[in-house]
């Protein structure tokens, strides 16, 4: 891939920079999610700080999202603490992933912005992806669809029951 720089284009760059995300007033979808709706609505496990939920809108079976119960779109408006249960509960996501539906693979990350590709940007969530080998095909290409074989309900189970045991087994 060849590279062209244009350092001329600098001004029209820092011409953002004091440009903040707006952030709504009202909750996202992600906040105050009642404990009683955890099933209805997927939440696999509750930290201290974030909690495990389904994506309602998978990018493959078993997507999950670890997400702050702090909404903010930024990530240096996280604490350290909230930073750091955001890696223990992606690994116990993978963890959990990697026992029930036995993943070649994974993409993790997360979307900051809606520049970035984020549909919730005004509260930060970061993205576990399971990932096998041959799981892209031509349905998302010529049909925009996306073939999902796991039933969510079957899912959501497997894995409610697998990160409760990973978690009784991790403490002291």
């Amino acid at each position: 891939m060849q590279r062209m720089y244009s350092p001329w284009r600098e001004v029209y760059m820092q011409s953002f920079k004091d440009v903040k995300s707006a952030i709504k007033e009202e909750k996202s979808v992600f906040s105050d999610i009642p404990p009683e709706e955890d099933e209805e609505r997927f939440v696999l496990h509750r930290g201290k700080t974030c909690f495990i939920i389904m994506n309602l809108y998978p990018y493959n079976c078993g997507h999950l999202m670890v997400i702050p119960y702090f909404q903010t779109p930024d990530f240096t408006d996280l604490d350290s603490e909230t930073k750091l249960e955001i890696m223990d509960l992606t690994d116990l996501c993978i963890k959990a992933l990697k026992q029930t539906l036995k993943p070649q693979g994974f993409n993790f990350g997360a979307n900051l912005g809606r520049v970035a590709g984020g549909s919730v940007d005004t509260h930060i969530h970061f993205h576990i992806v399971p990932r096998w080998e041959g799981d892209t095909n031509f349905m998302p290409v010529l049909a925009d669809a996306k073939v999902l074989s796991n039933d969510m309900k079957t899912t959501y189970s497997n894995l409610k029951k697998a990160i409760a045991a990973l978690v009784e087994a991790e403490k002291p």
